[in-house]
């Protein structure tokens, strides 16, 4: 593979961990490694009917502090990692946390997270990736029909993962068990009846999941599931670099990557930073533009603009000296 994975919705595609570093780990027994996995993760393969949307589900043992991480990126799915011993360092929404024994920890598809700081620590860590159908804060959950938690029990869960985006949670004795139960599991894949065992341990943990919620979720907000949401997060990503501003944006394609029309994009985006769509993109072009010339780039003036997503040097140099008072090589001269 050239390119990182993409997962799929019907209008974008979403770049997904191809799990590099982790593969290398495996490869060379830095790690003892068992997981489940549908698609590109590292484990063993299981077909998608069984339990579909559960994509990868596993645990590693690491000795020692290793010489490699996992960087920032997503998941076509709700992770949870559950730290059992050992410390961690953790990322996630470009916040730190240091994880230590007892830790468990959530992320939505639209989360940008990483771990390690920038390595991983030594420990044992329990995680599983579950999809239920979005990829924006806005969109339904849709759980697997082996989920089955009575119909308000799975409400109230989904209400509250939906409505809190704080990424560790302290476990509790009944989550830890489940995760126990889920790496033996794992590890006799091939012994009978492995697949109700997952079943009924995987149920488990959901409710033990919603018991900590419950106790610990002191606040909830509605705000986090609104499609205003979905755009702040888009533009947020555009103005930090994680999306690539350098990709022909159009007017169309930033409104579909969120879920939305273009009339209900452009008005929360003039909310949000009080300029249009296309503008606060040309904007981000610049700004990354304006990075490149002071960190020193090797690039000519033409290549930058390239780069950024502008069709000539010629209307790139005119953006530029309209937005900091001086012509691409004039800034690089004096920065």
């Amino acid at each position: 593979m050239t390119g990182k994975p993409t997962y799929r919705t019907r209008h974008a595609h979403y770049e997904i961990d191809r799990c590099d570093p982790q593969n290398a780990a495996i490869r060379m027994g830095k790690i003892n490694f068992h997981a489940l996995t549908k698609g590109h993760y590292p484990g063993t393969p299981v077909p998608n009917n069984i339990l579909p949307g559960l994509n990868s589900i596993g645990f590693w043992n690491a000795g020692a502090t290793q010489d490699w991480g996992l960087d920032a990126h997503r998941n076509e799915g709700v992770e949870i990692m559950f730290l059992e011993t050992g410390t961690m360092g953790f990322a996630a929404d470009q916040k730190e946390h240091a994880l230590r024994a007892g830790n468990f920890t959530i992320t939505r598809p639209w989360q940008l997270h990483k771990l390690g700081a920038p390595n991983i620590g030594p420990g044992r860590l329990h995680w599983l990736i579950l999809d239920v159908g979005v990829r924006r804060p806005h969109q339904d959950w849709c759980w697997p029909k082996w989920v089955v938690l009575t119909k308000s029990d799975l409400a109230e869960l989904t209400r509250k993962l939906r409505h809190n985006e704080n990424p560790v949670w302290n476990s509790t004795p009944a989550i830890g068990q489940s995760f126990r139960e889920l790496a033996r599991n794992v590890a006799a894949w091939d012994q009978p009846h492995a697949v109700s065992r997952l079943v009924v341990h995987l149920n488990q943990l959901l409710i033990g999941i919603l018991d900590a919620l419950t106790e610990q979720q002191t606040h909830e907000n509605e705000q986090l599931t609104s499609r205003r949401r979905a755009v702040e997060i888009f533009l947020l990503e555009l103005e930090t670099g994680h999306i690539n501003t350098g990709e022909q944006w159009s007017l169309d394609r930033m409104a579909a990557h969120c879920g939305m029309g273009i009339t209900a994009f452009s008005k929360y985006c003039r909310e949000l930073v009080n300029a249009g769509p296309v503008e606060f993109l040309n904007r981000c072009r610049l700004d990354r533009a304006a990075q490149q010339l002071r960190e020193g780039s090797n690039l000519s003036i033409t290549d930058i603009a390239l780069a950024n997503g502008f069709n000539s040097s010629q209307y790139f140099a005119t953006a530029f000296g309209h937005r900091f008072r001086l012509s691409p090589t004039d800034y690089r001269k004096k920065t």
